[in-house]
């Protein structure tokens, strides 16, 4: 499965990935008027826009899940992704988000 999965994600999803392993936030930022932007935050306070269809790729694989809040949804690795993350060498620390809790 990994070598299949390599080569599927771009160098903007293993990017992202790797930064949610390492930390960093990944947000939706929703308005009332249906504008919807992602933004990655980082941990010194650093943020960036990341592309919209990349966020989709990754949630279709189920490499990350959201807690559909609004107006700011919060954006978790699944143990999946951590998985991947990990494989695409991570640094080794603790991505926010409750271990175990998202499976698929």
């Amino acid at each position: 499965m990994w070598a299949r999965l390599r080569h599927l994600l771009s160098h903007e999803e293993a990017r992202l990935l790797r930064r949610l392993a390492a930390g960093w936030s990944l947000k939706s930022h929703r308005y009332l008027d249906g504008t919807k932007i992602y933004r990655c935050h980082g941990l010194a306070g650093e943020e960036e826009a990341v592309p919209p269809a990349t966020v989709d790729r990754l949630a279709r694989r189920g490499l990350i899940h959201t807690n559909h809040k609004f107006p700011a949804g919060t954006y978790l690795l699944t143990e999946r992704g951590r998985q991947v993350a990990a494989r695409l060498g991570s640094p080794a620390s603790r991505p926010l988000g409750p271990r175990d809790y998202f499976s698929s």
